[in-house]
């Protein structure tokens, strides 16, 4: 059995992520941290499903018993938990979501003490206690060595005044009119308050949780709600979170979605003007269109792929001294203000580049033009490794022939296989698209 997925460990509630898994993996997690403890603290946070009281009382459980002292503080937003755990002097945080999956899952995404997404090795290692019975018995703590726990409401203002000093302090929100889509989750307090105390006039939806709502047709999974509202209020932009706040989707004053890649396109650009954008690259992943590339390129900036995930785009930023990437989905990290996708962050940036070009969303968050592109999804039986399929290096070769770009890869969480090509002639585009789903039909079935 393997735990951790490609963003912590992740699943049903009830059925993967149970009570006693939990406790387990809390008691493993504490037992790793131990070795390098400073302050014997560990932070909890979680989003608003039903699920996390369990998990969360679970976590405490499993933790104090390994002799760490908990500090929980309810629903926020995972970039927060990522600044409080370092802020805080934490040996390390943990955040129970599920990012934007439906209510009945949840997760654990744990940081170490500087904020950072754990390494394959650390949850390795961690996976390795899980399952060592003898190691969990002996680490137990007896009398005055079991842990505490104790809840802290007010760390949300220090949270809120880290996002409002990202924002520059030359501009202001005033007359600015916005519309803010929590998705009934994580940041349904602390979105309204930073944009309200920064003088927007600051209109609220889906921003009521009931445990079971979260990103329910709304958020950054369904932004055609935010889109409505928009055109609404007749607001210059509208901001969609998902769940845990990590992700932004931004619609234009028309009511337009704006694609992920025309924003960090606009972004760069925006950066490399204030001087801000360091060693002149950023860091996408392999899924961002051949469009930004060409983009950045004429701008004399690079475009360094990563893996899918936001934390292989962060250790990418930082391999190369970075400061800026993300996924075209809306996980953009501003590695100055944070160390993983923050959408309220993002937000503020992109309101400061609306206000700094003193031009409308639409004219200045597209400034390129994408290159056409088709993906297709195929149910699976058995991940068969690619290049052990007959025919697959000969298919991938004519793509390139004929100008294409391809992403063929299995799906890391279902048994599907996802291909996606993109090129600037839509005809040779489509009919090549339905040539490869055949083979993989035909190999595959």
């Amino acid at each position: 059995m393997k735990l951790f997925g490609t963003d912590g460990v992740r699943g049903k509630a009830g059925k993967k992520i149970t009570a006693m898994l939990t406790m387990r993996l809390a008691m493993a997690a504490g037992i790793y941290f131990r070795k390098q403890s400073k302050t014997n603290k560990i932070l909890v946070g979680k989003d608003t499903r039903r699920s996390g009281y369990m998990i969360e009382n679970a976590l405490v459980s499993g933790l104090t018993a390994v002799g760490y002292n908990v500090i929980q503080i309810g629903p926020m937003p995972t970039p927060a938990v990522a600044f409080l755990t370092e802020d805080m002097r934490c040996d390390a945080g943990i955040m129970i979501s599920a990012s934007h999956n439906p209510y009945y899952d949840n997760g654990i995404k744990f940081f170490n003490n500087r904020g950072d997404k754990l390494q394959p090795q650390d949850e390795e290692a961690i996976e390795r206690i899980y399952f060592n019975e003898e190691k969990l018995e002996t680490n137990q703590k007896v009398e005055r060595a079991i842990g505490s726990s104790k809840r802290i409401d007010d760390v949300i203002g220090r949270y809120i005044v880290h996002l409002k000093n990202s924002f520059p302090k030359d501009l202001t929100l005033h007359n600015l009119r916005i519309v803010i889509d929590t998705a009934n989750g994580a940041a349904y307090k602390v979105a309204p308050t930073v944009f309200e105390e920064l003088g927007a006039e600051v209109f609220v939806i889906n921003n009521e949780p009931n445990g079971f709502n979260i990103n329910y047709k709304c958020g950054a999974m369904y932004p055609e709600e935010l889109a409505h509202n928009v055109k609404k209020y007749r607001a210059d932009v509208g901001f969609a979170l998902d769940g845990d706040a990590d992700r932004l989707v931004v619609v234009d004053e028309k009511g337009e979605i704006v694609d992920g890649d025309h924003l960090l396109g606009a972004l760069a650009i925006y950066l490399q003007k204030q001087n801000r954008l360091k060693n002149s690259a950023i860091v996408a992943t392999v899924m961002s269109n051949q469009g930004l590339e060409e983009f950045l390129k004429s701008h004399n900036i690079q475009l360094v792929r990563s893996a899918v995930g936001d934390k292989y785009v962060l250790d990418e930023m930082k391999s190369r001294g970075l400061n800026f990437g993300g996924e075209q989905s809306g996980h953009i990290i501003f590695g100055d203000f944070s160390k993983t996708g923050d959408g309220i962050a993002t937000a503020l940036q992109v309101t400061a580049l609306i206000l700094r070009s003193k031009k409308a969303a639409s004219q200045v968050l597209r400034p390129f033009k994408l290159y056409p592109s088709k993906m297709e999804n195929i149910s699976v039986q058995k991940k068969i490794p690619l290049q052990e399929i007959d025919g697959f290096d000969k298919l991938t070769q004519n793509l390139q022939k004929r100008s294409l770009r391809s992403l063929i890869r299995y799906s890391g969480t279902e048994n599907k296989l996802r291909i996606l090509l993109e090129g600037k002639d839509e005809k040779i585009l489509e009919s090549s698209m339905q040539e490869v789903v055949k083979f993989f039909q035909k190999e595959l079935s």
